[in-house]
């Protein structure tokens, strides 16, 4: 790490430690059979130390890589498993339906929602923030407002978009599959909108998803049960990917800077006056992404350059 950032070292922020990772290995300096990873020593910090403070790792390591840490280095390479942003909501998880308006019942809380406390990066314990303090906090929100709230009868129709959308995955008999399209997705959102970006990497994702989602129209589920339907459960889920994929990859192509694990080779800087704005992404009932902005609340945050 002294070559990314000499002052910090490992202790520099996920995104540049993962932009050091993967930069190691695509200039051909990655190790294991598929030379996709580099090598984590963390040997000289002793059994007992790794015992007491890294056990879980230290079995996933010898679970998945037949490697001991305690004894020699493992494998280690990036991947994505936290997601910056979300469905907009304000401090106390009232969901927001633009800049200005709310919609009236409906709360999010942990890592499907954006409050707007951590910015554009990943750093440890945000997920403590998002999930358990933040889920308690709306919990009680939404407590006191059911005094507010004027409760009307649920009727068949308020379900009718969701029973179209299990109606049609489990009576379209295309010729694609969840696996087989997911696999496409996943490979394409690594090698183009991961941690290194450009305007041409994200418009060949932005057409791949598009694509994507037009074979998605085409699938077919073998299981076509209503009863703890695992396979059908994975096609819905896929169908919210691709849209949140969509999502992510429009408006990464907008933002022209970089800007937290927001890294655009072809923008490296951040760009304040232009882009210290939360993204607003609204999709309509044809598929089509619209773009809109919203102030970011600094509070006592003072803005600085990164320096590692």
């Amino acid at each position: 790490m002294e070559k990314y950032a000499p002052n910090a070292l490992e202790l520099a922020s996920r995104d540049v430690v993962a932009r050091a990772i993967l930069n190691e290995i695509r200039e051909g300096r990655g190790v294991g059979p598929r030379k996709d990873a580099v090598y984590l020593d963390v040997t000289h910090l002793g059994k007992e130390l790794i015992m007491n403070k890294l056990p879980e790792l230290r079995e996933l390591a010898i679970t998945f890589l037949g490697l001991d840490m305690i004894k020699e280095p493992i494998l280690i390479s990036a991947t994505a498993h936290y997601s910056m942003g979300g469905i907009p909501v304000d401090i106390d998880g009232h969901a927001r339906k633009n800049n200005t308006e709310f919609i009236e019942g409906f709360y999010a809380a942990g890592e499907c929602s954006c409050v707007s406390v951590h910015g554009a990066n990943r750093l440890g314990a945000n997920s403590v923030l998002e999930a358990l303090l933040f889920g308690r906090f709306v919990g009680k929100t939404m407590v006191k407002d059911l005094e507010n709230i004027e409760l009307r009868k649920a009727t068949q129709e308020d379900a009718t978009t969701a029973l179209k959308e299990i109606d049609f995955l489990l009576n379209n008999n295309g010729n694609e599959t969840v696996p087989e399209l997911r696999e496409e997705l996943q490979q394409c959102m690594t090698a183009n909108a991961g941690a290194f970006r450009s305007k041409d990497t994200l418009q060949i994702a932005v057409d791949t998803v598009k694509k994507l989602r037009e074979r998605f129209q085409n699938i077919r589920i073998k299981d076509k049960s209503k009863v703890f339907n695992t396979e059908l459960q994975e096609a819905l889920e896929f169908g919210h990917m691709l849209d949140y994929s969509l999502f992510i990859v429009e408006s990464a192509i907008a933002r022209d800077e970089s800007r937290g694990a927001h890294y655009r080779e072809d923008f490296k800087n951040r760009d304040d006056e232009n882009f210290l704005k939360h993204t607003m992404a609204y999709m309509d009932e044809n598929g089509k992404v619209s773009l809109d902005y919203m102030d970011v609340v600094l509070g006592k945050h003072e803005l600085k350059e990164r320096n590692y």
